[in-house]
């Protein structure tokens, strides 16, 4: 590798330890990740140590330790996740600790095995997981996603390139998707989540009591509890200071009332999920949940994600995201959440955010679900958003104002 790349990756791995988590002095850093992430799990506990920090611990993974499970595991194996692995994090999240995950995509990877067994195991995990997920939500803790590419990757997102380019392709485009290409990243972060919050400021100030998408097969109206709060992916710490959950981000997102979506959209972006693809895909909502579901390629595994529990059927998010963001300019589909729904506007099934509420701190489980806050295990983001996607406000008198025109702001 280059001297130039060395230095970006090491510029990445402190905007994910300084900006992403705001590691502080004293803490311990629990750092998730792939074998192929090793060169860059090196540099952040180099820079958490300068941080700060008092121990750094990692966890890895293998893909091809993963792929063999799935080829050759007892077909009744499926419903198990490590214990020690689950307790390690809720024990972190106790102890408040920094977490980052670094994601080293695979898509495709599983996208030959059985579908039912791809949900069996996420579903167990999800299950295992739900102490730190429900820690996560309170802000118990700092955490962050950031993603490592690999040549499978870079073989999917870049496939008309020359092989030995593609990586390095890959590459240029994650350092500017979380702005190590510009000559002070951190100063360019400060400024991007300062227009991130002139966003807010004005979303939050019209109040708006339903969203109406129109679009290539998408009317949708999707309604909005009374005391929603619309964030970005900077978050306060309970125990004080900020922290960016997703790197990169350029979205603002509320949670909506989970009875209240009505109508038909449609993906503008294949959803990889879980090893597997669903590509050209919609749902049907009525009364909030969905009725109907359909997909070219990978339908058993929508169905799969929809069959979660009671609550995967509905919605707990909406994100609205410019088509101008640095991730929808490069013209790419990145067959990765973390980058795909920084290109374009997109929902969520499942699990609603409790702190989208005026005064979560201090309602209940109950008190949240009666606000409109979906509960479910499972949380998938899918892309809607499109230069043809025209997005609506619905006001307290019940008159529209234009809040997105072709997939750019509106106001």
């Amino acid at each position: 590798m280059s001297e130039r790349f060395e230095e970006r990756l090491d510029a990445y791995a402190e905007v994910a330890v300084r900006i992403g988590l705001n590691l502080q002095p004293g803490q311990n850093l629990l750092l998730e990740t792939g074998t192929e992430a090793a060169p860059m799990a090196r540099l952040v506990a180099k820079h958490a140590y300068r941080a700060g920090a008092k121990f750094v611990e990692v966890l890895w993974d293998d893909p091809h330790v993963t792929r063999a499970r799935y080829q050759h595991a007892p077909r009744d194996s499926f419903g198990l996740y490590p214990a020690w692995r689950a307790e390690a994090f809720r024990v972190a999240a106790e102890r408040g600790d920094a977490i980052l995950h670094l994601r080293n995509p695979a898509p495709d990877l599983l996208d030959d095995q059985d579908p039912e067994r791809i949900g069996e195991a996420e579903t167990a995990k999800r299950a295992s997981l739900k102490p730190y997920a429900e820690a996560q939500g309170r802000h118990r803790v700092n955490w962050c996603i950031a993603a490592y590419p690999t040549q499978r990757w870079a073989d999917k997102v870049f496939p008309e390139e020359r092989t030995e380019d593609r990586l390095s392709l890959l590459w240029a485009a994650v350092f500017a998707g979380v702005r190590v290409d510009q000559p002070d990243p951190v100063v360019s972060w400060r400024q991007h989540l300062d227009r991130l919050d002139e966003v807010l400021e004005h979303l939050n100030a019209r109040r708006y009591g339903a969203l109406r998408y129109r679009g290539p097969g998408t009317e949708l109206e999707i309604g909005l509890p009374a005391a929603h709060t619309w964030l970005s992916a900077r978050f306060t710490r309970e125990q004080g200071g900020s922290y960016i959950a997703n790197l990169p981000t350029e979205e603002v997102f509320t949670s909506p009332h989970q009875d209240r979506t009505e109508g038909t959209v449609s993906a503008s972006l294949p959803l990889s999920y879980a090893g597997g693809l669903i590509e050209n895909f919609g749902l049907r909502f009525a009364g909030g949940r969905v009725v109907d579901a359909w997909a070219e390629r990978g339908e058993e595994l929508l169905r799969g994600i929809l069959a979660t529990d009671e609550g995967a059927g509905r919605l707990g998010e909406v994100a609205l995201v410019p088509v101008d963001s640095p991730i929808a300019q490069s013209g790419r589909l990145f067959y990765n959440t973390l980058y795909d729904e920084n290109a374009a506007c997109h929902l969520a099934l499942g699990r609603g955010f409790s702190f989208t509420l005026q005064g979560w701190q201090t309602m209940n489980d109950d008190a949240l679900a009666a606000a409109g806050i979906n509960r479910s295990l499972t949380h998938v983001d899918f892309m809607v958003g499109s230069e043809q996607l025209d997005i609506d406000g619905v006001t307290a008198g019940g008159g529209e104002e234009s809040v997105m025109r072709s997939g750019s702001w509106a106001f």
